[in-house]
């Protein structure tokens, strides 16, 4: 519908006031939750913190890691340090304080590298997957396949692909005009930040939509395909020994593939009116808090490669 023929288009932008600060909605406004919160989501940035850091120190230190696989690694790893360091920080901080206020640049820079790394995860998961595939699919010719050039190359455009989709989708959260400041979220991400604007979110709305599709979509079909192939070929291995090494190479990648799409898809593949704001909430904690935290142990605890590094690195220590 359009406006009343008092209301024409022009005064109502006019009557657009300018925002320069956000106050954040927090996850509970109950009083007696925060410091549990608090204690909580301390607990779960020092386990990512270490956990990452640590996956990242041990790769770096460790020459029989240094293979296209723990490249990869290291590099999600990372990605996960990057954007739990965005988000989990100000959200402790805002335990914290009676009002929690974030600036307009603040918020719209958050939700910039956000984005960056939470696309650049996407396609992080999407290239190890590509990894697990030769490695198993075509093993004689892995290392002339996953070449130090084409390993670099493709990080190079995991990172780009991450900047490309952020620059977009928050460009056109910028031209948006806001009329109201309380976001009803613990950081600024599009959905709540679109709640609060006066002007039209069509356009925004479909540009995420599709670049959300497009990049829960293709990544986590390449990742099926190479799954596809992953399964026929150890299927076919005859002792049940070189099944077992392959599934387990391949379980802590599929796990670490489940938990964040499954949470991404449930956030931006719905419409903005199909889930409650503590269903959101709570799928948004779980890949910006949670799998961060959890991709390290799953990777560690079931590699025997970085036990085996990890026990070699605290002996030369701690001797």
């Amino acid at each position: 519908m359009g406006l009343p023929a008092s209301q024409p288009g022009t005064m109502a932008a006019e009557n657009y006031s300018t925002v320069t600060e956000f106050i954040i909605g927090g996850l509970t406004n109950r009083p007696e939750l925060q410091l549990p919160l608090f204690l909580l989501f301390l607990g779960i940035y020092v386990v990512t913190m270490v956990g990452n850091l640590g996956m990242i120190s041990l790769i770096g230190l460790n020459t029989q890691l240094h293979t296209p696989m723990y490249f990869f690694l290291s590099n999600l790893s990372l990605v996960d340090l990057c954007y739990s360091s965005i988000i989990t920080p100000k959200m402790l901080i805002n335990f914290m304080t009676q009002k929690n206020i974030i600036s307009y640049v603040g918020c719209m820079s958050q939700l910039y590298f956000f984005l960056v790394f939470v696309i650049a995860e996407c396609y992080m998961l999407t290239v190890m997957a590509y990894d697990r595939y030769v490695a198993i699919c075509h093993p004689l010719l892995y290392n002339i396949i996953m070449s130090h050039a084409l390993c670099s190359l493709l990080v190079a455009l995991v990172y780009i692909i991450g900047l490309i989709g952020s620059t977009i989708e928050t460009g056109l959260m910028v031209k948006l005009h806001y009329c109201e400041v309380l976001i009803s979220h613990y950081f600024c991400d599009i959905l709540p930040l679109m709640k609060l604007s006066c002007s039209s979110t069509y356009d925004v709305e479909i540009t995420v939509f599709f670049l959300a599709g497009f990049n829960i979509i293709v990544t986590s079909l390449t990742v099926l395909v190479s799954y596809a192939f992953i399964l026929f070929s150890i299927l076919h291995i005859s002792s049940i020994e070189g099944r077992s090494k392959a599934f387990s190479t391949c379980s802590s990648h599929l796990a670490a593939v489940g938990l964040f799409y499954g949470s991404t898809a449930f956030m931006y593949l719905k419409p903005s009116t199909a889930t409650s704001l503590a269903q959101e909430n709570v799928a948004s904690v779980f890949y910006t808090t949670v799998i961060p935290m959890l991709n390290p142990l799953i990777y560690s605890l079931r590699n025997k490669e970085v036990k085996s590094a990890l026990h070699k690195t605290l002996r030369r220590k701690l001797l």
